[in-house]
Parts: C-alpha cells; sequence; structure tokens
C-alpha cells in the first residue's frame, strides 16, 4: 500500500466515526482546500506520522463545541467602524455580523429600446479587510463565515451554473449545474444549503417607456407579469437538490427573489398590494403553506427580521424626528406586540441579541434622505456610526451602494 492509499483509507475511518458537520461547513471545506493548496509532504515518513498523529488526537476533538478557522480580520465581535469611509474601502463589522460586500447598480442599453441592471460588486478581502471590486459576477450571495460566496456570472442572467467562490484568493473552487436558471441566490442560516431563485428571462430586465411629458424613462421590463417561475433547493457539499414550481402572479416584482425561512425549512418572498406582512411562505415543494409563528408578524422588507435568539422581530420605521432622529419598532414576534423603539430608519441586521445595524439619515426631513450605517442599541439613543453617508443619487438610472451582510 503506498502512501496516498494510506492517506485515504485513514482519513476514511476517521470520517466515519465523526459527528455530522457544524454550521458554515462548506466556508470551512473551501478555507481546507486552500489551505491545502500551500502545504507539502516531506517525505513518507512524515506522512505517515502525521496519519497516525491525527488518529489518536481527532477523537479528542468535541468539532460542534467551536467554529475552528484561522486568525484573521473576521474573528471576534469587534466592531469595526470607518465613519470615514463611503462607501467603504475597509471591513465593517458589529458583534456577529459584518458587512461582506456592497454593490451598485447601473443601467446598460442593450438596444435602443432594451436594458439590463448591471450589478457591480465589491467584496471583502477575509485575509487584508479590504473591499475589493470584482466585474465578474451578476449577483454575489456570502455564506456564514464571510469566507465563501455563491456567485452567477455577469451578463449571463438568468444562469445555468452557481460558484463557489474563495473570497480570499477570488477563485471559483467549484461549479453547480442547474437544470433551470438562475437569477438570485441566498443561503441557509448554517451555510449547508442554497435557495437558488428560478426565472425564465433576466429578472434585471429594463424597457424604455416615453412619458406623458413626451420625454423618456427606463421601467422594469415586464410589464406587471415576473418571469419568476420557482426555485432549487440545493446542497452545497454536494451540489444535489431539487426544483419546485411557484407560479408567478401580478403580486410580485420582476426581481423577487427566495429567502430561507429562520428554521431553513420554508422558504419565502415579498409580495405586493397585501396586508400580510408582505411576505409568502411555500414547502420544498413549492406549495404555499401558513407563515411560521414565530414569522408571522415580519414584514419582508425589513432586512434584520428574528434576533439570533428569535425572542425579537425589527420591524419598520415607526418615526422620524428633524433633523434625521428615526425609531423603528421593535415586537413580540409570535404576537405582534410592540415590546419598545430603537434608533434607525431601516434595520438591516443583527449584531447579537440587542443591538443592530441600520441606516440613520444625516439629514433633516425636508433634504434628500442620505442615510449612513450606525449601530444601535435596544434601550439606548446612542448611535454608533459605522460608515459614511450615501451621496445623493442624481441619475435616474444608477444605483448608490447597497451592503451585503453576512455572519463572521
Amino acid at each position: 500500500m503506498n502512501v496516498d492509499e494510506l492517506v485515504r483509507d485513514s482519513l476514511r475511518e476517521l470520517a466515519a466515526e465523526q459527528p455530522s458537520a457544524a454550521p458554515g461547513f462548506a466556508d470551512r471545506v473551501l478555507t481546507a482546500r486552500r489551505r491545502r493548496r500551500t502545504r507539502r509532504l516531506a517525505s513518507v515518513a512524515a506522512a505517515t506520522a502525521a496519519v497516525v498523529a491525527v488518529a489518536v488526537a481527532v477523537p479528542l476533538l468535541d468539532s460542534g463545541r467551536k467554529d475552528v478557522r484561522p486568525a484573521g480580520v473576521l474573528d471576534g465581535d469587534a466592531t469595526v467602524a470607518h465613519p470615514d469611509q463611503s462607501p467603504p474601502r475597509e471591513l465593517i463589522a458589529a458583534g456577529n455580523v459584518a458587512l461582506a460586500a456592497y454593490y451598485t447598480a447601473q443601467l446598460q442599453e442593450q438596444s435602443e429600446q432594451r436594458g439590463a441592471a448591471i450589478r457591480t460588486y465589491w467584496l471583502l478581502d477575509p485575509e487584508t479587510g479590504r473591499y475589493e471590486k470584482d466585474t465578474r459576477w451578476s449577483y454575489v450571495a456570502v455564506a456564514p463565515g464571510a469566507r465563501t460566496a455563491a456567485v452567477l456570472e455577469r451578463g449571463l442572467l438568468p444562469a445555468h451554473r452557481i460558484g463557489l467562490l474563495d473570497l480570499a484568493t477570488g477563485e471559483v473552487q467549484r461549479w453547480i449545474p442547474v437544470e433551470r436558471g438562475v437569477g438570485g441566490l441566498a443561503f441557509s442560516r448554517d451555510g449547508r444549503r442554497l435557495v437558488a431563485t428560478t426565472y425564465e428571462e433576466n429578472p434585471d430586465l429594463r424597457v424604455k417607456f416615453k412619458t406623458s411629458s413626451g420625454g423618456a424613462q427606463w421601467m422594469a421590463g415586464h410589464l406587471g407579469r415576473s418571469s419568476r417561475s420557482g426555485f432549487h433547493i440545493l446542497d452545497v457539499a454536494s451540489g444535489s437538490g431539487s426544483w419546485a414550481a411557484v407560479p408567478s402572479g401580478p403580486d410580485i416584482n420582476d426581481r423577487q427573489d427566495f429567502a430561507f425561512s429562520g428554521t431553513g425549512e420554508l422558504v419565502y418572498s415579498q409580495v405586493i398590494g397585501t396586508k400580510s406582512g408582505m411576505q409568502r411562505f411555500y414547502d420544498r415543494t413549492g406549495r404555499e403553506v401558513a407563515a411560521p409563528a414565530e414569522e408571522r408578524y415580519l414584514r419582508s422588507d425589513v432586512g434584520a427580521r428574528l434576533s439570533p435568539d428569535g425572542s425579537l422581530a425589527a420591524l419598520g420605521l415607526t418615526r422620524e424626528v428633524d433633523p434625521g432622529k428615526s425609531y423603528s419598532s421593535i415586537r413580540d414576534p409570535r404576537t405582534g406586540e410592540e415590546i419598545t423603539k430603537v434608533r434607525g430608519a431601516e434595520l438591516l441586521a443583527w449584531a447579537d441579541e440587542r443591538r443592530l445595524i441600520a441606516w440613520e439619515r444625516t439629514t433633516g426631513l425636508d433634504e434628500p434622505y442620505l442615510p449612513r450605517l450606525v449601530l444601535v442599541t435596544i434601550g439606548s439613543d446612542k448611535v454608533v456610526p459605522l460608515s459614511g453617508a450615501r451621496e445623493q443619487n442624481r441619475d435616474l438610472n444608477r444605483s448608490e451602494w447597497e451592503p451585503v451582510f453576512a455572519r463572521r
């Protein structure tokens, strides 16, 4: 038996004895692959000794107790702010959450009457702590741990393969082919699964319309009929999964992506023109079901949703006080009853059980809306600036930077 065979057989035996993978499994697999590329076996004796040492040591570890990762800028839970930067150039983080990426969107004309909103992403390098521009992707979703991203290639929406991108090296480690074209992606909370929203046409299509004044304006291209067809649920490690059809209707926008519920058992998406919290839930077969008890009173247009322990729900803006002092509602997720208010105009992500990252207005109510990222705390009126204010957008065909958060 040669060394390669000895190593493979030993590792197979060890794998059979270990507990199931902990949260962030896919992220750590790709990180481990990156580290292995830099190592060489010094000799046959050293390789054999390493296998024996692993065989002795591994059973002593409790892999479910800690998420063991290489030391880096994402470790810990310290608040990292850059209130002088907009858009940010260096890491922004607080508690368990990091700004893992951000993007802008710009209309790109394809003909005299047709175009598309094209995104450009800046992705966090987890080793340098800086945001690096990457123009290869139409859509990016970042996995828990902020070291791996699922990506769709630019200019190919709906896409027929999903890349798993190593954010430190910038290399795609693996492609997952899909039978039906995909336009949006979202990870489950543990990072083991992806929900990939399928579309028959590009969900970011734009068409030029004439206005009543004789001018022209670019608008969503499907005239109130989304081309969304359903969703894939995919296992990240194996790439296997299933597709479910979901009928399209007039109460969804052109781009209306699915995301996982808190437990990951269901998926949901935003709907418009309803009084049911602007969200609709589906099981894995695409059958519409009732909202889970703890998510019944949530709103799909409020990014923070449930606190990490599920005891609090982030709801929408309740009050703005000139100049730019805003309050949003925190409620009991099962009853919908308001518990308190917290500073912030748009609640984006929970940093921990008591703190949230939010957009907060920096201008008066009679001035343009120029928000900055801030950290707010339940029970306190204190606001900690995390970024500089976004500039005023004077170009209707371009969007200012939008944050993408991930658990670190």
